[in-house]
């Protein structure tokens, strides 16, 4: 497989969390971080709280509701870090490269994330059980 341009940093680490009210005194107070921004992804049904930490994010996640994939992940594997993002230029194009060499994209095609990114996911079969997402600024070159 050709070598891509590699990603342009971590844009965030997302922690699944059952509530992000309820896990934030650990991110204030011990960690003396602060929460930067808050959204609604109602496409994954799924509450979102942003956490800056030098250039990149955490990223907490919190069902919206019990039969989402948050909801999901958390009853199976309980709370904890349930994805890695990395940011990267032309998604599109590397969509269509990976499924042309064989490495599976969850729903192969490119949706609206937060923070006015596009995303799409790796499959953690294809990486060693990580699952990886990759983002772009929404309206940059595809």
């Amino acid at each position: 497989m050709r070598a891509l341009q590699p990603p342009s940093r971590i844009a965030h680490i997302a922690i699944a969390v059952k509530q992000i009210n309820t896990v934030m005194p650990f991110y204030e107070q011990v960690l003396g971080l602060q929460v930067e921004r808050r959204e609604e992804i109602t496409s994954e049904r799924v509450h979102v709280a942003f956490i800056p930490i030098g250039d990149s994010y955490l990223e907490l996640l919190e069902p919206a509701d019990d039969e989402c994939s948050i909801a999901h992940f958390i009853n199976k594997k309980g709370e904890g870090i349930h994805h890695i993002a990395f940011e990267v230029m032309n998604l599109q194009e590397r969509i269509t490269h990976y499924a042309l060499h064989g490495v599976p994209v969850i729903g192969e095609q490119i949706k609206e994330g937060a923070l006015g990114m596009d995303i799409a996911f790796i499959h953690p079969k294809a990486a060693h059980n990580v699952l990886v997402e990759l983002c772009q600024p929404r309206g940059a070159d595809r």
